[in-house]
């Protein structure tokens, strides 16, 4: 059987929700299963990427996930509004691809899966 392709959507604000550390850690763990995994976050969920995470809730635990997904080279689908123009933002984290809306509607597309968090 051939892996899926599962399409993870973060919009929730890890500054105040344990929703956003659960939905990266279900990604890794879906990743880990050997499917391919595509990883968006919008809005304030960027904010998963931002050198504060630590300060936010589990932002420990988001920051451990976040680097155990970049070592194994899974890039992050950031929403293109959603970016900060601070330059320290995702300063040597993973590899960010901006996308508008109508990116995410292909990448909905052409998912077999898809978990809305």
């Amino acid at each position: 059987m051939a892996a899926e392709h599962v399409l993870v959507v973060v919009s929730v604000d890890p500054e105040t929700s344990h929703r956003a550390n659960e939905a990266v850690r279900i990604a890794l763990g879906i990743l880990a299963g050997e499917n391919d995994v595509t990883l968006v976050l919008l809005g304030p969920a960027a904010k998963i990427l931002s050198p504060e995470i630590e300060d936010y809730v589990d932002g420990e635990d988001t920051l451990k996930h976040v680097a155990t997904l970049k070592k194994l080279d899974q890039a992050f689908h950031v929403e293109r509004s959603a970016i900060p123009d601070d330059g320290d933002w995702n300063a040597g984290g993973p590899e960010v691809i901006p996308i508008s809306t109508e990116d995410l509607a292909g990448l909905i597309a052409r998912s077999d899966r898809v978990l809305i968090f």
